[in-house]
């Protein structure tokens, strides 16, 4: 059973049997949005992750996003426009204070974190190529997993992205979709990792 509370998707563990559940898997869903474009990309990436059994996924604009939060996700998924062919200054603030929290608690040796990004863009390209690829090399940095998402055909992408500008405005159903079934991914996979460290 899941449900949304507040800004946040969670999944609700049954009472029955609790003692034998395993610790869900914390996914961190953070976006920054000037339009409200990117928020609903983070909405639907959100509402996919939420789609696997035991789960945890909160959503947060990245300044809200707490200490706590960062520490304990199993995975960080970040989105965010793209602006002059380049990552938005508020969603590269949010990648260092990622980094700054786990050097601060000495929590840069834990292994088994996924990372994941996504970005909507003005044009078909506009830079939404190195927006990602900005977001997955800092993580990669920060000794995450990096994981991509996966589109229609189902090839591999660098991860969710939607086009925006005067000429496609807004989200459409496919673009949505392809955020629901990379969300769903990415939790899929950060939990089978986390099972696999956990086993060690």
């Amino acid at each position: 059973m899941r449900r949304w509370l507040g800004s946040s998707v969670v999944s609700v563990v049954p009472l029955l049997g609790l003692a034998h559940q395993e610790e869900a898997t914390r996914v961190l869903v953070a976006y920054h949005s000037e339009t409200g474009n990117t928020e609903k990309l983070a909405r639907a990436v959100a509402e996919g992750a939420s789609r696997v059994n035991n789960v945890t996924v909160t959503l947060r604009a990245v300044g809200e996003a707490s200490v706590t939060e960062i520490l304990t996700a199993d995975g960080i998924l970040l989105g965010a426009p793209v602006q002059w062919a380049g990552l938005s200054s508020e969603a590269k603030r949010f990648l260092d204070r990622v980094a700054q929290t786990l050097v601060d608690a000495k929590a840069l040796s834990r292994e088994g974190r996924t990372g994941g990004a996504f970005v909507t863009g003005g044009a078909p390209s506009s830079g939404k190529e190195l927006a990602r690829l900005t977001i997955l090399s800092a993580f990669l940095n920060m000794r995450f997993i990096v994981l991509g998402g996966v589109a229609a055909d189902g090839f591999g992408t660098l991860g969710p992205q939607a086009t925006t500008g005067p000429d496609d405005p807004g989200l459409s159903e496919a673009e949505l979709d392809e955020a629901r079934r990379s969300g769903e991914r990415f939790a899929r996979l950060t939990q089978s990792f986390r099972r696999a460290l956990a086993t060690r």
